[in-house]
């Protein structure tokens, strides 16, 4: 019974099948459709749909307004004489995330694709940029805006957008969008369809305006989406870049941080922020062989809203780039200089390790010491080090073809 039970059981990851429609022809081709890296915040940690057989949970968008097509198909499902067990209700799950008013006809929705024509980006226009499509042979432009929640139709176009986060994003939750200290940067590429102009939705990014005694505020960035269709085209970098000039522009603002991020957003962040700091003096190679000081801090600080310990990342990425590796003396120093920044959490365990001397019973201290290797210590240290060389050499490597 359990090995038929087993039949009835679909990977969601596999099962949820995300389209952006531009034309209608895109519904039945296969090379627009993809899937979710994460399910577990709708499904459970198993991402696991129990009681159908060939389970296809379909969520179409048109590309630009985001107008939702969402229907169920599956081979087979588990009726209620079936060993007294139930289907899980998959429906239910998917509404309490996608807002109402979507498409369960496939004819409505083609409808509304026709519609697209109408739409417009929300808000104000930042950046224009174009990348080069070698399939299409062209270049093709993108356009990033800042809206709000004041912008007619983007509190409803948001609420189909924010969608995608739970399929992309580990820990993701919806915002309040009902504070006001909430930005929203979108970005978006402009196509042609029948000799007119439309827009795609590309991705997006909110960023939250802390306030800071006694008269700034720390704009945080919570959550950041480029879409799977247009990932790995330099769409996240143009994001980051664009918004982060946007608050340097501000007198009020102090620096620009980010909420639990990533390590792909980190990677991004140290490119686009050692993009926009190279060309400072106070990180001219001489500068740099001289160790990190507080003209770094204050500089990137005053002119680039960067805070102190993403400024430390910077100067360890341009002080790499100004260093003779292969220099015996030059590379001592370099990973002497990092190194003093990553033992700080090893230090910290030394001190705490003098105080259980004093404080512990020989048999607690003993326990303690048992966990605290040094020799483990030291191993991990250098595996650190050489993975932030590694990092920090791809950020080099991609600045270089920039």
């Amino acid at each position: 019974m359990e090995k038929k039970l087993a039949e009835f059981k679909c990977n969601t990851n596999e099962a949820i099948q995300l389209k952006l429609v531009r034309f209608p022809e895109d519904l039945e081709d296969d090379s627009t459709t993809f899937n979710p890296e994460y399910s577990h915040q709708v499904f459970g940690d198993d991402e696991v749909a129990f009681g159908y057989k060939g389970l296809k949970i379909l969520l179409y968008y048109n590309a630009g307004n985001l107008s939702t097509l969402f229907r169920i198909e599956y081979t087979s499902k588990v009726n209620e004489n079936f060993d007294c067990v139930e289907a899980d209700d998959v429906e239910s799950k998917i509404r309490k995330i996608i807002p109402p008013g979507f498409c369960t006809s496939t004819d409505d929705f083609v409808s509304l694709l026709e519609k697209e024509v109408n739409f417009k980006p929300f808000g104000t226009l930042l950046h224009t940029y174009s990348v080069h499509n070698e399939e299409a042979g062209e270049d093709i432009t993108y356009q990033i805006y800042q809206a709000d929640m004041t912008c007619p139709g983007f509190r409803e176009y948001h609420e189909r957008l924010q969608t995608f986060l739970m399929w992309f994003i580990e820990t993701a939750s919806f915002i309040d969008v009902d504070d006001e200290r909430w930005n929203y940067f979108l970005v978006f590429e402009k196509y042609n369809k029948d000799g007119a102009t439309l827009f795609a939705t590309v991705g997006y990014m909110t960023v939250y305006n802390y306030y800071v005694y006694p008269d700034k505020t720390r704009p945080r960035v919570s959550q950041m989406l480029i879409l799977p269709p247009f990932q790995g085209e330099g769409h996240g970098a143009q994001l980051f870049e664009t918004v982060h000039r946007y608050y340097m522009s501000s007198p009020t603002v102090l620096d620009i941080t980010a909420e639990d991020p990533s390590e792909n957003y980190v990677k991004l962040r140290d490119f686009v922020l050692v993009k926009l700091c190279q060309d400072l003096l106070c990180f001219s190679p001489e500068k740099l062989m001289q160790g990190f000081s507080q003209e770094m801090v204050t500089e990137a600080q005053q002119k680039l809203k960067i805070n102190k310990q993403h400024t430390r990342r910077v100067y360890e990425i341009l002080r790499l780039r100004a260093t003779d590796m292969g220099d015996p003396e030059q590379s001592r120093g370099y990973r002497l200089d990092v190194k003093k920044r990553l033992i700080g959490p090893y230090k910290k365990k030394q001190r705490e390790l003098a105080k259980m001397r004093r404080c512990l019973r020989p048999e607690e201290l003993t326990n303690q010491l048992n966990q605290i290797d040094l020799n483990m210590q030291h191993e991990q240290l250098e595996e650190s080090f050489q993975q932030l060389v590694s990092d920090y050499r791809r950020i080099l490597e991609r600045l270089a073809q920039a």
